[in-house]
């Protein structure tokens, strides 16, 4: 017996040391980093001065008086609406092709995973060479106007052309989570609904769907944050232009601290993004949460 419990205390403080190292980790550069970040909005540090004076909300009565704020704000929304409906719907019809695949299943499934391996710059910086001197040949040659410049150098159609590149890149993991998904249907379901009669539509409706709400909950939650903390790819292809049409929130945050040196207020936005993502990410729970259970 107390050759056990030794073996059980040791296996615990083994598990406690483990364990200490990432939660230090996680404190320190984490934890420890939003608690300043919310302290120093309170403040008129400059980013650069020792000292530093608290103002109390004065850097979020200036933010919300800011009419770029709120364009910015804007733009992040309509930003994220598009890639959460480009990656979920994309995702998902490619999760069902390739669930469906009876050759060369695993080959596939990797070339569709290597946009996910690449790096945002990079990718990005790829893209703004097709957008300058790809796709503008293309459009000439075809005679399509709207296509025949780089479609990143007009404000309408600016940031629709960011959000396809993120899309492009962001759908591999949404895909595999779906994958795995439907996987886990039982293929008794749809043999019964054949039987039923259900036509293909109404077996995706009554049986891939309401097996697939708790991935598509988690896809909807990782895009959406996706979205709201989107910053390499409106950077590297647009810079927030043109006239700040894809100047989304992430920008605005990296321009007022390292370019207009006023990194209180740009904690002050960021603050107000975190809480903005935490609230739609738990209403969007609750919401998905009480649908499967209806």
């Amino acid at each position: 017996m107390k050759g056990t419990n030794r073996k059980k205390m040791s296996g615990r403080l083994t598990f406690f040391l483990f364990t200490l190292i990432p939660v230090i980790l996680y404190t320190f550069f984490y934890v420890v980093s939003v608690i300043n970040g919310v302290r120093y909005s309170f403040t008129d540090w400059d980013g650069m001065a020792q000292k530093f004076n608290f103002i109390g909300l004065k850097n979020y009565q200036t933010l919300f008086k800011n009419p770029y704020f709120w364009n910015s704000l804007k733009t992040t929304v309509l930003y994220s609406i598009m890639l959460v409906i480009g990656v979920i719907v994309t995702s998902l019809i490619l999760s069902i092709s390739l669930n469906s695949l009876k050759a060369f299943k695993t080959l596939t499934k990797s070339i569709y995973f290597v946009p996910a391996m690449i790096g945002g710059v990079t990718i990005a910086l790829i893209w703004d060479q097709l957008y300058y001197r790809v796709l503008p040949v293309i459009g000439k040659a075809l005679g399509i106007g709207w296509l025949s410049n780089s479609l990143l150098m007009t404000g309408k159609t600016a940031l629709p052309a960011v959000v396809f590149v993120q899309v492009w890149q962001a759908v591999a993991m949404p895909t595999v989570i779906f994958i795995a998904g439907l996987q886990q249907i039982p293929d008794e379901q749809y043999e019964s609904a054949k039987i039923d009669g259900a036509t293909a539509f109404q077996r995706f409706r009554y049986v891939t769907l309401p097996y697939l709400l708790p991935t598509v909950t988690v896809n909807l939650v990782l895009t959406i944050k996706q979205g709201f903390t989107s910053f390499d790819f409106p950077y590297a292809l647009t810079g927030g232009g043109p006239v700040r049409a894809t100047e989304v929130i992430g920008i605005l945050i990296y321009n007022d601290a390292f370019k207009n040196m006023r990194f209180s207020l740009a904690n002050a936005e960021a603050c107000v993004l975190f809480v903005i993502v935490a609230l739609f990410s738990l209403t969007q729970l609750k919401l998905t949460s009480k649908g499967g259970t209806d």
